[in-house]
Parts: C-alpha cells; structure tokens; sequence
C-alpha cells in the first residue's frame, strides 16, 4: 500500500517549532518511501481562528519545502482539504449518525451548569468527567427535545469495563482500562465536529497510513482507536513524537526565547537550518553526522530512530549549524539575504559592502550579529588603549606605541594599498625590528578597529577602510598612546 501521511494544523497562529516537526516527520516518512504528503486544514474550533493563519502555514510550508501533493491550494481526489468546508456537506453528522444508530454513540442535552456540577478536584487538578446521564435517555425523550430544538451535544459512548489496546511504530503495544475513558464529544453544539472526531474520519476518508503527532496524543489514541473499532475500519500506524523541551528540560515555550518558525527567521536564521536542526529534535541519523539537506534527510529518515526520551531545544547549537550554512551559501546568496543587515551598519558609499558580506559570511552565526560585527567600518569606537596591552601577542602599550610611529611612514608610502601588499609591509617590519608578525598585526588591528574582535585581520580591514581613513585612524592611536 502507498504511504500517505498528512500534516493537518488547527489555522490560530505562528507556527510553533512542534508543529513543524510534525509537519516535516509526515513529509519525511512520506517522501522516503516515495509516498504522498497532504495538508488538510482542520478549522473547526472557530473560537480559535486566527485570520491569517492559514496563510502562515502555507508561506511556512513553501519556505521550507514541505510541498504537499494534495492541499486546499493544489486540490486533490480526495477533497476538500478544509474541515469547515467538509462539516457543510453534513459529513461528520452523517457519520455521528452512523455510530448513534450502532450504540457507539448518544444525543448528550445537558445543560452548562449541570456539566459545572461534574466538576471534581483530583491530585490537585479540576476535572470534568461526564456520567453518561443522557444514554439513558429513552427514544421518545430524545425526539421530544430535538423536535423542540434543544441544545446537544453528540458524545462518544465508551465502555466502563475491560481495556483497550493500541499500537503505536516507536512505543510498541499500549493498554488502558475503558474506565479512564471519558465519553468525548464527538459533535459540538454549533453542529461542528470536534478535533478528535475529524481528524478519524478525515485520516480514514483519506486514506492516511501513518499518523505523526507528538506524545501528549498518547492518552487521546485510545479514543480513536475505539472510533476505528466502531465503524469496523483499519486504523493507521501511529508514531508519536518526543515532547521538545527547554534547555531546563521544561515543556518549550516563550520563556525560552523563539518558539516559532517566524520568530527563528526573524532572528536571523535560514530555513535550511530550521528544518536541519528541527529533524534532529527525536530523531537520530546513523553515524556522527549533522548537517543534511532536505533531499538528504528524505533519504536518510528512518522513523524507526525516532527516541522516545525528550528532545531539548539547544539554541546555541542552532546558532552553530546555521554558522555552518553561512560557511556553505554561494557568496551572491549571503549577499542579497545579509544585505538589509549591512546596510544597518554602513552608509559610507565608498565601502564595499560585498567585501564586508564575504568577510562576516564565515564569521557570523545569525544576521542580526552583523551590524555589530562591522559597524567600525562606519565610525572607530571610542576605544580605551588598555586593549593594546596583550600577554597573547606580546604587545604592549610601549611598543604598540613604536609600532604605530614606525610603521606610518612605511604605510603612507605604499602605493597599493591592498591586503597583501600591506601584510608584506607588516612582515618586512616585523623581521627588521625582531617583532613577531602576530604583535604587529594586534597593534595596528586595535589600532584601526578599535575593538579586540574582528571580522578581518589588520591589512583585510585597512583595505577596505582605504587608504584616508586607515592612515587618519593609525595617527590617532599614536594620539591616544602618546596622551
């Protein structure tokens, strides 16, 4: 049988990195079998909708790769691909219906203050469990209150005795006792289905295979399971996912920082990389390796090394690989993608801003470092001349101060004012005077930078500033040395 896996997000906000991993593993598990992807639209709880979403999804989606086969854009056989449009062809209802007539379900008319009555406390938590009050209810009662419009609720009818038993890809068989199942509703009193409801009869319409979808589902598979037994169909494989934790191993949420995919774009990070670091969140590849493409992960994804144990969102390590997709991109690429964070920082004409792109490209991690990383070239910070003094590179505030007075000269008589032309200046000193090159280079680095930290070495950055500008900061260091 052909696999088909779909991902099939609640449209009421950003997208959280959960759902995307959701979303990848699905289109993964898919592709690596060569089989079909669907997005399905489940907007039914329209208390929760967020105009707009829909469009987060998709955009999310395209940025990232995860193409669909079928979706409410690309249509598809088995159509539509929207919950709220599949309710007005009275789909759900009919199949409500169906479990009624079978006993698997009942007409639920109690009222919201009866439903409050329910209410109990246990381990310290407000519980609502529903005691089957309106099964009982007689054939007559049942028409008398829907021929007089009452309000209803459709409940699932579970059994209060024996077990359940389902089977989930990564965590083998699961039982639990039919008396820790609560009879869910299945239809709402707007006429709208309930997730848990639409999403069985939607997988089984579609002909889903495997069903991906995090942990914290576990305790709600039962329930289906009992659906699937109800209408006598074949249920899919399940396979659920690690919870994805904080870096205090607590559930990740806002506290922790980005928790969204536009949120992690917004901070500087590429798609690539999302979608890289987002697949080893549970999911471990034979061998030490880390960095994949999406083509890459579709051949290498075995959902059968997904963990059990939960993953934790490390962001330093996220910062690291997308330094490592820096490290990679066509030069032209960074360009135009760190161009807007360039511009940040410089607006003298007469600097190279592909110069500076090129520089930082394997030096920075995420975009929004590079204003800082470059913002020099704009204007030399006002800097203390502590910074000359170097245990490292046994520079000294005495012999910087040398340095500087002695390699000016040499400097303003270079007629190409290049990097190698200017590091052989430097290299030509250095073996006169008996200094070592990396001294030299410390000195006249601080010296025209004005910072320990640089994209660039010293003759790298006296280049670009040109020559005006490097000779102007050069006799300013000896100022500031010679105060």
């Amino acid at each position: 049988m052909k696999i088909r896996t779909r991902y099939a997000p609640s449209p009421t906000g950003k997208m959280h990195v959960g759902n995307l991993r959701t979303a990848l593993y699905a289109y993964l598990i898919a592709k690596h079998e060569g089989g079909d992807f669907i997005l399905r639209i489940e907007d039914t709880d329209q208390e929760r909708y967020v105009e707009g979403a829909v469009d987060i999804i998709n955009h999310t989606m395209q940025e990232t790769g995860l193409i669909p086969d079928e979706s409410p854009d690309l249509g598809g056989p088995v159509g539509p691909y929207v919950q709220s449009e599949r309710v007005k062809s009275g789909l759900y209802m009919k199949y409500a219906k169906q479990l009624i007539d079978k006993g698997e379900a009942y007409y639920c008319f109690c009222t919201p203050e009866r439903l409050e009555s329910l209410k109990q406390v246990v381990a310290g938590k407000e519980i609502s469990v529903y005691d089957k009050h309106c099964l009982h209810l007689s054939k007559e009662e049942i028409e008398a209150n829907l021929a007089a419009g009452k309000p209803y609720v459709i409940r699932q009818n579970n059994p209060t005795e024996g077990t359940t038993t389902f089977h989930d890809e990564l965590y083998g068989d699961i039982t639990v006792e039919n008396k820790e199942l609560d009879d869910m509703i299945l239809i709402k009193s707007d006429g709208y289905p309930t997730y848990n409801f639409a999403n069985v009869i939607d997988d089984h319409l579609m002909g889903i295979t495997h069903v991906v979808r995090g942990n914290e589902y576990i305790s709600s598979t039962p329930k289906y399971t009992r659906l699937y037994q109800a209408f006598g169909w074949e249920e899919p494989k399940y396979i659920h996912c690690p919870l994805i934790m904080g870096e205090d191993h607590k559930k990740l949420s806002k506290r922790h920082g980005a928790t969204s995919y536009e949120d992690l774009v917004e901070q500087g990070l590429l798609p690539e990389t999302i979608v890289n670091f987002i697949a080893l969140l549970g999911w471990s590849p034979e061998g030490d390796r880390e960095i994949f493409s999406l083509d890459e992960l579709v051949k290498e994804f075995d959902y059968h090394r997904i963990g059990k144990s939960p993953a934790v969102f490390d962001y330093t390590k996220l910062h690291w690989m997308n330094g490592e997709y820096f490290k990679a991109m066509d030069p032209e690429k960074f360009y135009e993608k760190a161009e807007p964070w360039l511009k940040q920082a410089i607006t003298k004409p007469e600097i190279d801003l592909k110069q500076l792109s090129e520089m930082v490209r394997t030096r920075a991690e995420v975009f929004p470092e590079i204003p800082d990383m470059i913002r020099f070239f704009e204007t030399l910070p006002d800097y203390d001349t502590a910074l000359f003094d170097n245990k490292k590179q046994k520079a000294t505030k005495e012999n910087s101060l040398q340095i500087l007075e002695e390699m000016l000269p040499i400097f303003e008589k270079e007629e190409h004012f290049t990097n190698d032309a200017l590091f052989a200046d430097i290299a030509a000193y250095a073996e006169e005077k008996g200094f070592k090159n990396k001294t030299v280079i410390w000195v006249v680095r601080i010296a025209v930078s004005g910072q320990a930290v640089t994209p660039a070495g010293a003759t790298q950055i006296m280049e670009i500033l040109g020559r005006d500008e490097s000779l102007a900061r050069l006799r300013k260091a000896v100022a500031k040395l010679q105060a």
